[in-house]
């Protein structure tokens, strides 16, 4: 496996072309490799036919005597293109030809049973020239077989991601899980330094916390420009994430050195712009390396990582560094310490990623294939579909203008409105909610910065606990009535029911245990339980919305989707310590769970009212 990871990675396959594949080579580029059969057929001019019963035999030997008959004088009938109409018989068949594709195909002008198309090369040409007949296979066949030079994936490719190892597979998915929490902790773990920032640059609690809404802000707005390029499969994904991460390393330098408050402002937002291809697209790379099947397990590891850098981003910065005193470096070593910390996580996983993550989006593999047979052969007329198409493709510009409208008018779908509005609304609280934290474990227990990180644990241990359950959910529930007939994407939705309790549940818990005389114990335990509820109910919409659509729309709906709840939430942090102070825990806290409360019977409604909203939707018909 280690090596098939290297070579595939970014800095694999660089080395594998200025080696000209003597580093790290792909099969096709061994000294044994032996080119499929209808590779070499089609460099012959001949066409790998299959055979077919007697019965298509008979229906197809009238059709085939016309097209030999045609084919055995291909030179005239091509030259019958050029002739006045009026010298030409009516009724004669004719032999269209596309020599930049190796295909041909028989016109009628008169009503005629189906006629096949048939592959021809140069060679057949040729042959034809010298009145043979050019063999032509049946009409089913002859659809198998449109373009010899069409380089698809082989039965069972060990190539194609996924038909990877599960090994490769399940590393793979450690390493975008790995990408997202790289970025995703650049939200919360700015939150220490908030204090540090208000007094070294004399700003305002706002402003200084405008550092963590820009860059909430910025992951946000990024897919709906960079995301895009991850579907164009000249780039493919991959070149993408690491680009994305190199600039996110980069652009920390500026933060920790900056000279005044608006330096530390627009590099927040730039950081948050260049990584939000892996908050966005990282679930399509799950998806592309274990299929829609497998994909609500696939994404809720995905999801692990995302949600674990906003919980693990205070406990890193208060826990993990301890100066030589042995006092938390946090405290010491002043504000741009987080900053340096995330600076050096982003900096690993860019040099371990650019090694080890291979490209997932099976159309840029296969270019890439097609490219190396090309070189092999001589012979520029192997193309891959996605070739093909891009002829007359978009070009970027409108694949990024069609983006922004296909979203915006997703957007105003009744079930995608509530389902967005959802997510965007517990997301948000989430982020409101964590500046409670620091008015109940710092102010009300008393905890230094050190020991106030250590509450955030709970969230882990509660979503480690979640995960587990939610897979056995999946494989012994969800998937066996997706294999029956008759089964709705509303039916994803129903374990968000019951997990949108839990929400209210722990800012109920939480708002109105955090007092002197109740141990810290209980309102931790009440804040472990949000985690539950967020996760699950991220993953019962995100695969709703994904599923109730057309493949070809769910790149839009989620980028919208991010777009969405990132705007809102940006917000919330602005005011959220001062929304705390004025109402109380208790208060505060209460209010949060009433809007929560209301949005469960909601989404029963979804549940209930979903197929008639979606038998309307214009998408859909």
């Amino acid at each position: 496996m280690t090596p098939d990871i290297i070579r595939d990675s970014i800095l694999g396959q660089l080395f594998n072309r200025f080696t000209h594949g003597h580093f790290l080579p792909f099969a096709d580029q061994r000294p044994d490799y032996v080119l499929p059969a209808r590779y070499r057929a089609a460099l012959d001019g001949l066409t790998i036919q299959d055979p077919f019963d007697d019965a298509e035999a008979a229906a197809a030997s009238t059709d085939t005597s016309r097209i030999n008959s045609a084919a055995s004088s291909l030179h005239e009938i091509a030259e019958e293109e050029e002739l006045p109409s009026a010298e030409r018989d009516p009724n004669a068949p004719r032999l269209k030809l596309d020599f930049e594709r190796g295909r041909a195909s028989i016109e009628q002008s008169t009503p005629a049973p189906p006629v096949p198309r048939v592959i021809i090369s140069d060679v057949d040409v040729e042959k034809a020239d010298s009145n043979k007949e050019v063999a032509v296979p049946s009409s089913a066949t002859a659809v198998k077989n449109l373009n010899s030079f069409l380089v698809e994936f082989e039965e069972n490719d060990p190539d194609r991601p996924m038909n990877w190892s599960r090994r490769k597979k399940s590393f793979v998915a450690t390493l975008i899980a790995f990408l997202t929490f790289s970025v995703y902790i650049g939200s919360a773990i700015y939150t220490p330094s908030i204090p540090g920032i208000m007094d070294n640059f004399g700003v305002t609690q706002v402003v200084a916390t405008l550092g963590l809404s820009l860059f909430v802000l910025a992951y946000g707005i990024g897919p709906m420009f960079l995301a895009p390029l991850q579907e164009m499969p000249r780039q493919g994904r991959t070149p993408v994430y690491i680009t994305g991460l190199f600039f996110f390393f980069l652009f920390q330098f500026p933060i920790v050195f900056a000279p005044n408050m608006a330096t530390i402002l627009v590099f927040r937002f730039l950081s948050g712009f260049v990584g939000s291809p892996a908050i966005a697209t990282g679930g399509a790379s799950m998806i592309d390396v274990f299929g829609p099947r497998h994909a609500p397990i696939a994404i809720g590891v995905w999801s692990i990582g995302a949600v674990s850098g906003p919980v693990l981003g205070p406990v890193i910065v208060s826990q993990v560094w301890l100066d030589s005193g042995g006092s938390f470096a946090a405290q010491t070593n002043g504000w741009a310490w987080p900053n340096w910390e995330l600076m050096w996580i982003s900096g690993f996983a860019f040099l371990a990623l650019s090694f080890l993550l291979p490209e997932t989006l099976e159309s840029t593999v296969l270019i890439r294939r097609a490219e190396r047979i090309r070189l092999l052969t001589g012979n520029n007329r192997f193309r891959t579909q996605a070739e093909i198409d891009a002829v007359d493709g978009e070009t970027f510009i409108q694949l990024l203008w069609n983006n922004f409208k296909r979203a915006s008018q997703l957007a105003a779908e009744p079930a995608i409105l509530f389902a967005n509005s959802y997510i965007a609304l517990i997301y948000a609280c989430f982020y409101l909610w964590f500046e409670a934290f620091p008015i109940l474990y710092n102010e009300t227990y008393g905890f230094s910065l050190g020991i106030s990180g250590l509450p955030y644990l709970a969230f882990i241990v509660s979503g480690l606990i979640t995960f587990a359950f939610y897979v056995f959910y999946v494989v012994y529930h969800l998937n066996p009535r997706m294999d029956r007939p008759g089964f709705l994407p509303e039916a994803r939705l129903e374990l968000g029911v019951v997990a949108g309790l839990f929400i209210p549940i722990s800012l109920l818990m939480f708002g109105w245990s955090g007092e002197e005389e109740t141990n810290w114990i209980v309102p931790t335990i009440g804040a472990g339980l949000y985690l539950p509820g967020i996760f699950l109910i991220f993953q019962c919409i995100l695969m709703y919305i994904s599923s109730s659509y057309p493949p070809a729309l769910t790149a839009s709906i989620l980028a919208g989707n991010d777009l969405f709840r990132s705007s809102f939430a940006s917000v919330f942090p602005l005011f959220g310590s001062k929304y705390f102070n004025v109402l109380g825990l208790g208060v505060g806290s209460t209010v949060l769970a009433g809007i929560n409360i209301i949005m469960v019977p909601l989404l029963y409604l979804l549940i209930r009212f979903g197929p008639r909203l979606r038998a309307r939707s214009k998408w859909i018909q």
